[in-house]
């Protein structure tokens, strides 16, 4: 039987800070820094400095996973981008980029978007890919993510959006690899929440033009209370249902997860799944010191674990992602020799 594993992960940081005060002086006051702190579980966050564009933000994880693992990057066969459509050039091919920056001449590159669903959803893709396609054997993940630029903190309607950071990451996937095979996955999307969140003004329904020009590229809840009705109706079954149903696939249940790498979300909302899988704080790490770097949230939330050896030989790791569109996804790795 054809497995899969990951042979390395790379994540960029960018330097610089904003502040949970930082965050509550941006919205005039409207909260408080003991709330962005306590509630929306924001101590800081990262934001890309003058040089971090999405692209080369994706590109420097790709070359810190190529260092870490000392893989040739003419051995890639395919580059599959999860970076956001916010990047420096629009309409440009992000894994193309990725593909010049890092010398990889022998592969071709796609970009997939899920929102903040794309990594786990791409692994996936990759996982797919790698079993029925005999002439790939190696696959670079890689992105990154600025969409910090597009919150306005004076919308409260956007407090969910305020935690939203900058970074990028990157996994190599390989063909019968004899470590951390990624076994399980599983995704649900809801299609009538497509147009609820998102750049309102910029696109083709709404251009920009100069009544608008200070408001346009920002991200705004568009139906505000049909998503937030409907995700408090279907969100938590649905993140149950894809991690249940990844560790069905995978032949496993609850018990046996040693590791969540979950996206940051609001402190209460973090705390609820974590009691509901029976996991305690010592099998996590709570990304309130980085805030919510969309997709990249479980690439980093890997390496911090193993970082901080929370993640050993033989742990199960469950990666949990969801994206506004409506979508949510899981995955399941069985970290160390197979």
């Amino acid at each position: 039987m054809t497995t899969v594993g990951i042979v390395g992960i790379g994540i960029y940081i960018p330097d610089r800070i904003m502040t949970g005060k930082e965050i509550s002086d941006e919205t005039k006051g409207v909260w408080t820094e003991e709330a962005v702190v306590n509630k929306l579980g924001i101590r800081q966050k990262n934001l890309p400095g003058k040089n971090d564009g999405t692209q080369e933000m994706g590109a420097l994880a790709a070359l810190d996973v190529l260092k870490k693992t000392g893989t040739d990057p003419m051995a890639i066969d395919v580059i599959l981008c999860v970076g956001e459509e916010w990047k420096e050039y629009p309409l440009t091919t992000s894994a193309l980029y990725i593909q010049d920056r890092i010398n990889a001449k022998n592969a071709w590159g796609i970009d997939l978007a899920n929102r903040c669903c794309t990594t786990v959803s791409t692994m996936k893709i990759a996982k797919d890919m790698l079993i029925s396609d005999e002439s790939i054997n190696t696959i670079l993940i890689a992105g990154g993510y600025r969409n910090c630029d597009l919150v306005d903190y004076t919308d409260n309607d956007m407090s969910m959006m305020y935690n939203l950071g900058a970074g990028g990451g990157a996994i190599i996937l390989k063909k019968n690899h004899d470590r951390n095979l990624l076994l399980g996955s599983h995704i649900i999307s809801d299609g009538s929440l497509s147009r609820t969140a998102g750049v309102e003004i910029g696109g083709t329904v709404k251009t920009i033009n100069t009544q608008n020009l200070e408001v346009a590229n920002m991200l705004r809840l568009m139906e505000p209370k049909k998503m937030k009705d409907r995700l408090n109706e279907v969100s938590m079954k649905n993140w149950y249902e894809c991690i249940d149903q990844s560790l069905l696939k995978s032949g496993l249940e609850r018990k046996d997860i040693g590791y969540l790498a979950i996206l940051h979300m609001k402190r209460s909302g973090h705390n609820q799944i974590m009691k509901d899988l029976g996991l305690d704080d010592g099998k996590t790490i709570y990304l309130e010191q980085y805030g919510h770097i969309g997709q990249i949230d479980q690439i980093l939330s890997l390496q911090l674990g193993l970082d901080e050896k929370k993640i050993e030989e033989g742990t199960i790791v469950c990666m949990v992602a969801a994206g506004i569109g409506y979508a949510w996804a899981a995955n399941i790795i069985r970290w160390g020799k197979s």
